[in-house]
């Protein structure tokens, strides 16, 4: 376990925001589960609300590092990002996608805490859209969002469905989006 304020307070809201939600954990149970005093915690953050960005950022950047870990061992086929979400499906403690989870909850997109979630998108949209190009296909933006809606989709799905199956039906979409997209190209 960490030894410095900041990082168990990281770690414990990173845990709780996924357990239980955002609105949910109030500070005093952030400082009860991580052991940082509150005039540690103002120290590192202004507020709550900073706390959530942070943590919405750092999950961003070690979730889209797993996800290209992930492709790349898979020969960086796009596909594989559906192989991938199929193994987060099955985890025990899936509850569905940190940003997704904080836009639902901070529903306004014009304040802070939604705006880092949807940059998460953002930043998974443009990992994709590099994914194709360099598998040389064209329309690769509008291809990378369609991929996204699917991402999104099965990620919801899973929720409900408590199985890895919405992933493997989105690579098969994915997989014919893929087709239509090399068709065009040859055609």
């Amino acid at each position: 376990m960490p030894t410095q304020a900041r990082e168990r307070l990281l770690q414990a809201a990173e845990e709780l925001f996924y357990a239980e939600g955002i609105r949910a954990v109030g500070v005093e149970r952030l400082l009860a589960v991580s052991g940082v005093g509150r005039a540690s915690f103002y120290r590192h953050f202004a507020s709550k609300d900073d706390l959530v960005i942070t943590t919405v950022r750092n999950y961003s950047r070690t979730w889209l590092a797993w996800l290209a870990g992930t492709v790349t061992a898979r020969d960086e086929d796009p596909l594989a990002v559906f192989d991938a979400l199929a193994e987060r499906f099955a985890a025990a403690d899936y509850r569905g996608c940190v940003s997704i989870n904080t836009m639902v909850e901070a529903a306004d997109p014009n304040i802070p805490t939604h705006q880092v979630a949807a940059d998460h998108k953002t930043a998974l949209t443009a990992y994709i859209r590099g994914l194709l190009d360099a598998r040389g296909h064209t329309d690769t933006q509008a291809l990378a969002e369609q991929f996204v809606l699917l991402i999104d989709g099965s990620i919801v799905t899973a929720l409900r469905d408590r199985t890895a199956r919405p992933a493997q039906q989105a690579k098969a979409i994915a997989a014919g989006l893929l087709e239509r997209n090399r068709i065009a190209v040859r055609g």
